[in-house]
């Protein structure tokens, strides 16, 4: 039976989603683990998604076995390991290391509207991903990736812009992801026609 999305997400079987906050027409496929994250209008995920501590824009595309905003380990300590900060666990403290758990917690990654991150894609914490761009699978993104831009590799450099600069520009002045769901459903067809053309019908209107 064809899925069909509504304003209530739709949520695939063996998610754990943990401080999650959930827009309108989204997916999340299935065992997808968050913690911590704003996922907008019309964005949907693949399977084998792991996100933590960010906030993804409207209309992302998410493929499968993405990984978004793994967390650090403190590098500057004796040990690497989480029992430094994870204290309760072993049984070394009452309380966890709230200051280093809580840093992590505020370092956003940011995945912009109309994305598309391919399948196997890592973007490190604090990374701030673009409208429109595009992430190759496999890449992993280490650095801020520009407004349409495609990047690809390990680690992740651009390759190409998408469309001009002055395209650009008016397509962020267009701001399409925020119109309504009925005027995306009245100007439905315009989305078929070549960008050119698209944008000399909605840029200034």
């Amino acid at each position: 039976m064809e899925k069909l999305l509504t304003l209530e997400p739709l949520i695939a079987e063996g998610c754990r989603l943990e401080n999650v906050q959930l827009g309108k027409f989204t997916e999340v496929g299935i065992l997808n683990f968050w913690q911590n994250v704003s996922f907008d209008d019309y964005s949907y995920t693949g399977q084998f998604c792991f996100i933590q501590n960010a906030n993804v824009g409207k209309f992302a595309n998410i493929a499968a076995m993405v990984r978004i905003g793994p967390t650090d380990h403190p590098m500057d300590r004796p040990t690497l390991h989480h029992f430094t900060y994870r204290r309760r666990m072993y049984g070394f403290d009452e309380v966890d290391d709230i200051a280093f758990l809580g840093a992590r917690k505020e370092r956003k990654t940011v995945i912009g509207h109309d994305t598309w991150i391919g399948h196997g894609a890592i973007i490190k914490p604090g990374v701030h991903i673009g409208n429109g761009a595009v992430v190759a699978s496999g890449a992993v993104v280490t650095k801020d990736v520009a407004p349409y831009a495609i990047v690809a590799g390990v680690p992740a450099k651009e390759i190409r812009k998408r469309f001009d600069a002055e395209t650009v520009a008016r397509l962020e002045a267009i701001a399409w992801w925020d119109w309504p769901h009925d005027k995306l459903q009245l100007h439905f067809k315009d989305f078929l026609m070549d960008i050119n053309t698209f944008v000399e019908k909605h840029y200034g209107k």
